[in-house]
């Protein structure tokens, strides 16, 4: 990884993508790992979070990775989703944020001299390339190494530096403890505070 200490780093995490990646390589990520190991590559200006949530849901799984994002150094970029009925009238829903993360990259491009782009999706090429153009230097960050690979040839090729996300899977990966051993640990610490 190439990094400069001076460089002004945004993070654009397309979540739907890097969610569908890092299950696809068999590991959970660690979003304040993640925010921590950026940070200490160059002045971390913005790390932006992108994600379409279902409105009418009484729960949804991912409102407390959303929320616990935006109190934890994210911002958070979110819209509801919209459901159709397909040509086989089957329904579907549908929640993309690409338009968004577009938008905010152009806006941003200005104030920053590295993007880091947490996507595969080729739609976001043509994006690249005009950051580029800008003087930014841009890092994509996914996976080939899954089946099929998550990440479009053309995207991996326009960006100036690849980043595989299963090489970063130490440094951002979320560490499991399994239930006995916090369970040892709580009956530990209650053990401890009652001698």
């Amino acid at each position: 990884m190439t990094f400069y200490p001076e460089e002004r780093i945004a993070l654009f995490i397309d979540g739907a993508n890097l969610h569908a990646a890092a299950r696809a390589l068999g590991f959970d990520i660690d979003y304040k790992r993640l925010l921590q190991l950026f940070g200490e590559k160059g002045r971390l200006i913005r790390a932006f979070y992108y994600t379409a949530l279902i409105e009418d849901q009484e729960y949804s799984p991912l409102r407390p990775l959303v929320d616990w994002l935006d109190y934890n150094g994210y911002t958070m970029v979110t819209k509801p989703t919209k459901e159709y009925t397909d040509a086989m009238g089957r329904r579907k829903v549908k929640g993309n944020m690409d338009i968004e993360l577009a938008i905010d990259v152009m806006e941003m491009a200005q104030y920053l001299d590295h993007i880091v782009l947490f996507s595969g999706d080729g739609d976001f090429r043509r994006l690249v390339d005009a950051v580029q153009k800008k003087g930014v230097r841009v890092t994509v960050v996914s996976t080939i190494r899954s089946t099929p690979p998550m990440v479009a040839d053309e995207l991996r090729r326009q960006a100036d530096m690849f980043l595989e996300l299963q090489d970063l899977a130490p440094q951002i990966m979320r560490h499991r403890e399994d239930a006995s051993q916090r369970q040892n640990q709580a009956f530990n610490q209650m053990s401890d505070s009652d001698a």
